[in-house]
């Protein structure tokens, strides 16, 4: 990874453009089965359209002076459905709906059959990506415990053998990732905090089959939600992190700017790094690299600056593009201050 103190990254998601996605219609979901009604550009041109979107995240982030960069994730819906509902054994085609604890109601993709990986789905993106770019390339994928909390299982009846089904599709598909050039592979599982308890029983275990194998760096990512989406007051702590100390993941990634959690709790995973959230999205005011700076020193409180990355709480997919610039820019120029203080 180089010797670059306070490296910065981007948690996965770029704002994609309004001549792409509808915009309006992608702030009231975080679909988890297909929504192809999102996309603006019709099918016989739609990859190459989503090829300029991701052109233009990927400069964007080297513009703004980002170490570790992605693909923007512009050829998807949301983080998780476009690898979860590729699987075999899903019906994304006739889906179930869920009801959550405020009462909404989601429709899921239905688990039918053994959950299997029959083909590449992301390893077109890694290859765009990596053509692409000479900066560090890093490239998400959905984590295991989190795909088996957003479906409706009317085959295993059994959480825990699905949820290590999906790691296993997920491992096939990130070690080809590897193969295709990324320098460090992402799981998103922003569930682990929803459903503590199931969690204790089997995530660790889902996510070291996920990861099992791989030789570059790689990342757990969880947060509160999308602050665009979870509105109002986020907990002031994570129900599911020390745990994660447990894993084989080198980087835990944690929102904190807009929760402003205890960061006390980065001693509770020593000696993993930590992506740390220092830009708070739920802001719609730019940060200055002075505020990111005083954020990043916080973190450095509790942890060496060989172990800590300076990130965007969340994805910054819900965000206008001139804001999530604008964030990236000063995320960077606070990390160069901060790296000039530590000399």
């Amino acid at each position: 990874m180089g010797e670059t103190l306070l490296q910065t990254t981007v948690v996965g998601s770029y704002p994609q453009p309004d001549w792409l996605v509808n915009r309006e219609m992608l702030s009231k979901v975080v679909p988890r089965t297909r929504l192809k009604e999102l996309w603006r550009v019709p099918e016989p041109w739609l990859e190459q359209a989503q090829d300029d979107a991701t052109l233009l995240a990927i400069r964007d982030m080297e513009r703004a002076g980002i170490d570790i960069v992605t693909d923007g994730e512009m050829r998807r819906e949301s983080y998780s459905n476009r690898f979860a509902t590729a699987l075999e054994g899903i019906d994304d085609e006739n889906p179930a709906e869920i009801v959550n604890r405020t009462g909404n109601r989601t429709p899921v993709p239905r688990v039918v059959g053994k959950i299997r990986r029959t083909r590449p789905v992301e390893l077109r993106d890694m290859q765009f990506l990596r053509a692409n770019t000479g900066k560090l390339a890093k490239i998400t994928l959905p984590g295991p415990f989190t795909m088996g909390q957003q479906v409706k299982d009317e085959f295993y009846k059994d959480a825990e053998a699905m949820c290590m089904d999906y790691a296993q599709a997920v491992n096939e598909e990130a070690h080809e990732l590897v193969k295709a050039g990324a320098d460090v592979i992402q799981l998103d599982e922003p569930w682990l905090r929803n459903n503590p308890d199931e969690a204790q029983r089997y995530a660790v275990k889902a996510i070291n089959r996920a990861l099992q194998g791989l030789t570059v760096p790689t990342v757990v990512h969880l947060c509160f939600g999308y602050a665009a989406v979870v509105t109002g007051l986020k907990p002031t702590g994570y129900s599911f992190l020390p745990q994660l100390s447990d894993t084989i993941a080198q980087q835990i990634s944690i929102e904190s700017a807009q929760p402003k959690i205890d960061l006390g709790v980065l001693k509770d995973l020593a000696p993993k790094k930590v992506m740390l959230g220092v830009i708070d999205l739920s802001d719609p005011a730019i940060e200055t690299p002075e505020k990111v700076a005083e954020r990043i020193r916080a973190g450095l409180k509790h942890i060496g600056p060989d172990k800590l990355l300076p990130a965007p709480d969340c994805g910054m997919k819900y965000l206008p593009r001139a804001t999530a610039f604008g964030k990236l820019k000063a995320l960077s120029e606070g990390a160069a201050i901060v790296r000039k203080e530590l000399g």
